[in-house]
């Protein structure tokens, strides 16, 4: 089991990283050296000022009422996910520090209630959302204009979240971010090691499978059609000129 935690949480983490930052960096630059249209691409209707076209650029970013126009269900999916990814997102940064005021608000005993339940929360979301996505992309209208490319992402959002959740639900009252933290910290050493708690327990298949669906996402996410995600903003921009 050590073996596998070595592919999938150590060696798997430095490639998918190298590979994701090379590929983001080669994104931005053939986004940068993409000749500007001389004709305008803003959309009526359009705000008359900067500020105005700023805060639409947010809007149409962050709050997509066109989606929401469009297709109610699929934008309270989206929004659902993307909540509970943030909140997935700020709770994962524990493995880098503890955040200084919870545990000393809560104890370190309510500190972990609360991350189990706010991690338990955050996982059901994104899950349900998913499996949303799975079924509006294998039943009714959108499966004939679906492509392998669709069910692939999904497949990895998938299986990141549903080892994700295995962690929380099934190991989340036995190894705490404490444990997990040992082992992140000593791979941003670039001196990886495992604590006893990972290597003795089941936990550890867990662990090295969430982590090997996290590598494939993040080798697979700049040559994707996710990748617009990043861009969100500058073209949202663009939209409003």
């Amino acid at each position: 089991m050590e073996t596998y935690l070595q592919i999938t949480s150590v060696w798997g983490v430095y490639l998918s990283i190298a590979v994701f930052v090379a590929g983001m960096a080669w994104r931005i630059w053939e986004w940068s050296t993409t000749p500007r249209s001389p004709i305008p691409l803003g959309m009526f209707p359009k705000p008359r000022t900067g500020t105005g076209r700023f805060f639409k650029m947010l809007k149409d970013t962050f709050i997509a009422p066109q989606s929401f126009r469009i297709e109610p269900w699929m934008w309270l999916a989206a929004m659902a996910f993307h909540i509970a990814a943030l909140g997935a997102f700020v709770g994962h940064l524990r493995l880098i520090h503890e955040f200084p005021f919870l545990p000393s608000l809560l104890g370190e005993a309510g500190m972990n209630t609360f991350a189990a339940w706010s991690g338990s929360i955050a996982g059901v979301l994104m899950l349900g959302a998913i499996l949303f996505w799975i079924a509006r992309r294998t039943t009714g209208p959108y499966k004939t204009i679906s492509v392998p490319e669709d069910y692939l992402l999904l497949a990895l959002l998938f299986g990141v979240v549903i080892m994700g959740d295995h962690m929380r639900f099934v190991y989340g009252s036995i190894v705490h971010a404490a444990t997990y933290r040992e082992w992140f910290l000593s791979l941003l050493a670039f001196k990886p090691a495992f604590p006893v708690e990972l290597t003795s327990s089941n936990v550890a298949f867990s662990l090295g499978t969430h982590m090997l669906f996290v590598d494939l996402f993040l080798i697979y996410f700049p040559f994707s059609k996710l990748v617009h995600t990043v861009g969100a903003l500058a073209s949202n921009y663009v939209r409003s000129e």
